[in-house]
């Protein structure tokens, strides 16, 4: 039996409501909010208002100002309204099933307003507007992890190597960790930004993937180019001669650069970009950061704090193989004259199957009558730098037993201040 088609009966046998002729021609299928139709109104490049939260402070032309006809359909209007932002607008925060579940995995206070973590997730490259963008909050997020992080380190090892801070630095707040955070809170980047996005999404520009792959082969083929497309990340840095890499010392990167030991990149911009953009490690870092910042502004310090030590300071990090030592036994050497010990000595503590395919051998330097380090290698020598470099990090790697860092000893419930520990600072030879 086949089956009947009720569009081609009469008028008469179908339910005046539910006939297809009884309803008008351009609403017989109306298409999806987010799907384009097929007539869509002119739009202009700016818009005048952004629902009533939005106010660009200044007046504009009426030719900027949104002309939407009066005879379109309403959620085609608001459709249009939402396409022509740069950003979602903050009165459908509250609507978002995403940021909703965000704020809770994040165990976030209810005092921290939903619209201020939806703040969180537009980047500057894809609102520039400083009222709607996360550009605030990172960089003040980015100064509490610098100093939380900061007294942490140099407070729990306070003999590490400047180079060692640094790398320890980046291993806890860099860019990559805090991308890999990104992705564990489960927050996902929007494909193109704009107002119709949902707003638990991460909206940035991001760069264009081919025109990287472009301009780096072009700079593998010409040393030139590669010199001159560098050249504007470097004008502009906190560097008296930042053409001279050769003053960027370890004295230097603690006061010209950033806590990574990186040189600030300057103002210059590339000549390749026509827009601002941005790549994903960036945007994860900045909403990271930009999260850090909402806390502290609607929490306090306190809180803050509470933050940085439940998903940052949480994590297993062993500074132990961060260590790189070129010359480790003149390193040592260097390291005992300065502390008033005697000259380090390498004796064979234990060995088997000296004369097999496999022989051991067990060393230990010592300094007098005390053990300095110790180790185990398949030939003398290996054994023996293996010794002075565990004598090394056995002195790097002091931890006072109970430390006070300054961040607890502010407020009203503060902890009695402790002096820290102050090195006289890392080997140099």
């Amino acid at each position: 039996m086949k089956a009947l088609r009720l569009l081609k009966w009469s008028d008469s046998v179908l339910w005046p409501r539910t006939s297809l002729y009884s309803i008008p021609h351009c609403h017989r299928y109306p298409p999806p909010i987010r799907l384009l139709t097929t007539w869509t109104p002119p739009l202009q490049p700016h818009v005048q208002e952004r629902g009533q939260e939005y106010d660009r402070g200044e007046e504009q032309s009426a030719d900027d100002e949104l002309v939407i006809p009066k005879e379109m359909p309403e959620y085609l209007q608001k459709e249009a309204r939402l396409r022509a932002l740069p950003s979602p607008p903050l009165s459908e925060a509250r609507r978002s099933a995403k940021l909703a579940a965000l704020h809770a995995r994040l165990s976030l206070s209810p005092r921290i307003p939903i619209e201020t973590l939806a703040r969180c997730l537009v980047d500057g490259t894809a609102d520039p507007n400083p009222d709607f963008n996360n550009t605030s909050l990172s960089t003040l997020g980015r100064e509490l992890y610098g100093y939380h992080t900061s007294e942490a380190i140099l407070c729990r090892y306070p003999r590490l190597p400047t180079a060692v801070v640094f790398a320890a630095m980046s291993a806890y707040v860099g860019p990559k960790t805090l991308t890999q955070i990104t992705r564990e809170w489960g927050v996902e980047l929007v494909a193109e930004p704009g107002g119709e996005v949902d707003p638990g999404y991460l909206q940035c520009k991001r760069e264009d993937s081919m025109l990287i792959k472009k301009h780096s082969a072009e700079s593998d083929k010409d040393p030139a180019t590669a010199l001159k497309q560098s050249q504007p990340n470097i004008v502009g840095s906190n560097r008296p001669n930042p053409g001279w890499s050769w003053r960027r010392g370890v004295s230097s990167m603690t006061v010209y650069d950033d806590e990574f030991g990186d040189m600030i990149k300057g103002n210059g911009g590339s000549p390749h970009k026509t827009e601002p953009t941005t790549t994903v490690e960036d945007a994860c870092a900045r909403f990271v950061q930009a999260i850090m910042g909402a806390v502290y502004l609607h929490r306090g310090k306190h809180a803050a704090k509470v933050f940085f030590q439940e998903h940052i300071l949480s994590r297993h990090l062993d500074i132990g193989n961060m260590f790189e030592f070129k010359q480790p036994t003149l390193d040592l050497t260097k390291l005992c004259a300065r502390e008033g010990l005697d000259s380090p000595v390498a004796r064979i503590l234990s060995e088997t199957g000296r004369l097999s395919r496999h022989p051991v051998f067990i060393v230990g330097v010592f300094a007098g009558k005390e053990k300095l380090g110790e180790g185990s290698g398949s030939s003398l020598n290996e054994a023996r730098v293996r010794a002075a470099v565990g004598a090394l990090k056995g002195w790097y790697l002091y931890s006072p037993l109970e430390i006070t860092v300054p961040s607890e000893a502010e407020g009203p419930n503060a902890k009695p201040w402790k002096p820290v520990l102050i090195d006289i600072g890392e080997v140099v030879c």
